[in-house]
């Protein structure tokens, strides 16, 4: 009987925590000087991934908190890394999706003298039905970034100064963005391994830089990493949530064809730097455990 009476305390408590942490803010810093980055270049960024926005865990007026605390980071630029909306389940069974615009127009209030620049993820693409049946965008969440203001890269790179020296954003298409085609879905339900069609052009993105100056990447699964080449100084990431639930450093399910290689943190392969956020929303269910929201923040040179 007490071990019994002590499992249901523990359980409740683990529970509680869990669900606690889903109000949890947390700001990561890393510091980095990659190789081939400019001598002399200082730039701070700050990264919001996975708000996956909807009522109750994640309103827009938590949206608006999270718009503040990363707007008091006085970053040079901020990247949005996608997965603004909920994903389907977690709809139909637990919470209440919010109107695109009302999030878009939230994050509109983020400030950063290189500006905001964002790519869109997998449940971004998966949200939008009629998206997933023509396999083709515009995507909703992305019509509602652009309709205030803030860019959204689909497999394209841009230029940027700070004091005069120059790097680059690379935004890369996403990786998942379309379901299995019909006639591998029955496969896929049956929890057969299926890969996701993408939209994602990573020679095609790299080959818009035409300078030397450094390449920061933005992919939202970080999956593409092992094909990222040294030229980039940098790639971030969101999209595992740092697994969501993470018991002493393992996380039982990763959503990533390389399980936990890429599930959070900063990650140095082959010269080769990437940094996974844990990101802020749930997926599935809404629950963190292990790993509480953040936002991060690197401050490169």
């Amino acid at each position: 009987m007490k071990s019994l009476v002590a499992a249901t305390a523990l359980g409740a408590g683990l529970s509680s925590y869990s669900v606690a942490s889903l109000w949890r803010l947390k700001v990561t810093r890393y510091q980095l000087a990659p190789p081939h980055w400019t001598p002399g270049l200082k730039l701070k960024l700050a990264i919001i991934a996975d708000l996956h926005v909807c009522d109750p865990w994640m309103s827009v007026d938590r949206v608006r908190q999270i718009v503040a605390r990363t707007n008091a980071l006085d970053a040079d630029a901020i990247l949005l890394l996608g997965d603004y909306v909920a994903g389907y389940r977690i709809k139909r069974y637990l919470a209440r999706g919010v109107e695109h615009q009302l999030w878009a127009e939230a994050l509109a209030e983020l400030k950063a003298p290189l500006g905001v620049h964002a790519v869109l993820g997998n449940h971004d693409w998966w949200e939008d039905r009629a998206t997933q049946a023509r396999r083709a965008g515009p995507v909703k969440a992305g019509e509602a970034l652009k309709a205030v203001g803030i860019p959204v890269y689909e497999n394209h790179s841009v230029r940027l100064e700070k004091n005069g020296q120059p790097f680059w954003l690379a935004g890369l298409g996403d990786q998942w963005a379309f379901w299995p085609k019909e006639e591998n879905y029955e496969s896929f339900l049956r929890g057969g391994k299926v890969d996701y069609d993408g939209i994602h052009d990573l020679p095609g993105t790299l080959g818009q830089v035409t300078d030397n100056a450094p390449v920061i990447l933005l992919a939202h699964e970080p999956d593409i990493f092992p094909l990222v080449p040294e030229r980039v100084a940098l790639t971030v990431s969101g999209h595992t949530h740092g697994g969501q639930v993470r018991v002493a450093g393992f996380a039982p399910a990763v959503p990533s064809r390389f399980g936990s290689r890429y599930v959070y943190g900063h990650i140095v392969e082959d010269n080769r730097h990437l940094i996974v956020s844990g990101g802020l929303g749930c997926s599935t269910l809404p629950v963190r455990f292990g790993s509480p929201p953040e936002i991060v923040v690197v401050d490169l040179g």
